[in-house]
């Protein structure tokens, strides 16, 4: 018989085994493209979010000063900046996030080093 430490010791590595064997599974193609729509979704929000902040202001400064649509044109192109810019950055963020998982797939593991001897 074993004892309930000894038990409960063997369930916690028996999940830990399943849980690293679930992250080497390959992810379905769909899952894949899933999360790629999502990355592109994004990027489309923030750069219409930039415009249309940017025109909501220069519209509100034009009816405000009474002035030709010079404000609205001004700060529509600033909001394009402003949304491009943080499309950048959100790539970046996105780029960094994969080249760390794709570090951290190929990175040799402890127990995994091959020890050879001098004579072989």
């Amino acid at each position: 018989m074993t004892d309930p430490d000894e038990s409960e010791r063997l369930a916690q590595l028996e999940d830990r085994i399943a849980a690293l064997k679930k992250k080497k599974e390959p992810r379905h193609h769909s899952e894949e493209h899933y999360s790629q729509a999502q990355v592109a979704w994004r990027m489309v929000t923030e750069l219409v979010a930039g415009l249309m902040i940017g025109f909501g202001m220069g519209y509100g400064l034009d009816s405000l000063f009474g002035t030709i649509p010079i404000f609205l044109v001004l700060f529509t192109l600033l909001g394009l900046a402003a949304g491009i810019k943080t499309m950048m950055r959100s790539a970046e963020e996105i780029q960094r996030k994969k080249l760390a998982e794709e570090a951290e797939d190929t990175a040799p593991h402890a127990g995994d080093e091959k020890r050879t001897k001098d004579g072989d």
